[in-house]
C-alpha cells in the first residue's frame, strides 16, 4: 500500500491580519491591512500612499508619502515618516520652455533632532541669469535651514507637504526674479535622535540578525498589548 501523505498545512489560515496606521502627525489613521504569519516580517516594510488618500483633497493627489513600519503593537503596525516625493508627471507638467529651473538639495536638522534631506525646486517665469539662480538658491537654503531648526519633525512635515515652506520661499525669492512656482519636491529622513546621539533612520528586520542583537530588537519592536 502507498505510504499515507503528510497533512498539508494551509499557510494562509496561519496568517494574522494587521492594520497599518499612519504616524501621529497624520492622526494615526488606518492606511490598510496586511496578512502575515510572523509579525517580524512586517518590520521595515515601506508603505506608499498619497496626501489625497489621507485628506480627501483631490488637489493633493500628486503628493506621494512613504511610511515605514517600525513596531508592532498587538495587531497594529506602527509607522514612521520616511519621506515624500511629488509625482513625476506633475513635475513635468509645471516645467515650461524659455524659463529656468533652480533646484537645491539641503541637509537639515529639526528642533527635536531629526535629520532630513530636502529637495526644493523654483521655476521662474522667464530665463534668468546664473547670478540670479545663485541668489535664489541662497534664499532657499537660508529659509529651509532656518525653519527646520525651529520646527519639530511633525511641524516640518506639514510645512513641506501643505505648502507653507514653498510659499515663504516664493515670497522672498520673487524679489530677485519673477517666479511661477515653488515646490518642495522631495524629502528623505536621514537620521533619528537616540539617547546615544543621532543614528541612521534605517529599519533593520530582526530576521536578518542573530543572537542577543536580534533579541534586543525583537523586544523593542514587538509589543503584545498596547500599554495603558
Amino acid at each position: 500500500m502507498p505510504a499515507p501523505r503528510a497533512a498539508v498545512k494551509d499557510k494562509w489560515k496561519m496568517k494574522k491580519w494587521y492594520t497599518i496606521v499612519a504616524p501621529p502627525v497624520f492622526g494615526e489613521v488606518p492606511l490598510g491591512t496586511t496578512p502575515s504569519d510572523n509579525p517580524l516580517k512586517l518590520i521595515g516594510r515601506v508603505i506608499e500612499t498619497t496626501l489625497y488618500d489621507l485628506t480627501g483633497d483631490f488637489t493633493l493627489v500628486h503628493v506621494h508619502l512613504f511610511f515605514q513600519v517600525i513596531k508592532i503593537i498587538g495587531d497594529k503596525c506602527i509607522t514612521r515618516f520616511k519621506g515624500h516625493e511629488l509625482a513625476r508627471d506633475y513635475m513635468r507638467s509645471i516645467v515650461r520652455r524659455r524659463s529656468s529651473k533652480v533646484q537645491g538639495i539641503f541637509n537639515v536638522q529639526t528642533k527635536d533632532g531629526y535629520g532630513l534631506r530636502i529637495t526644493a525646486v523654483v521655476l521662474t517665469s522667464y530665463r534668468c541669469k546664473s547670478s540670479q539662480k545663485r541668489a535664489i538658491r541662497k534664499i532657499m537654503k537660508e529659509i529651509i535651514e532656518k525653519r527646520a531648526s525651529e520646527m519639530t519633525l511633525g511641524e516640518l512635515i506639514k510645512a513641506m507637504i501643505f505648502g507653507k515652506l514653498s510659499s515663504e520661499i516664493f515670497a522672498q525669492a520673487k524679489k530677485i526674479y519673477p517666479l511661477r512656482k515653488v515646490e518642495i519636491y522631495k524629502s528623505k529622513l536621514l537620521t533619528i535622535p537616540t539617547p546615544k546621539g543621532p543614528k541612521p533612520a534605517v529599519v533593520v528586520s530582526p530576521l536578518m540578525l542573530k543572537g542577543k542583537e536580534a533579541e534586543e530588537i525583537i523586544r523593542e519592536v514587538i509589543v503584545q498589548e498596547e500599554k495603558a
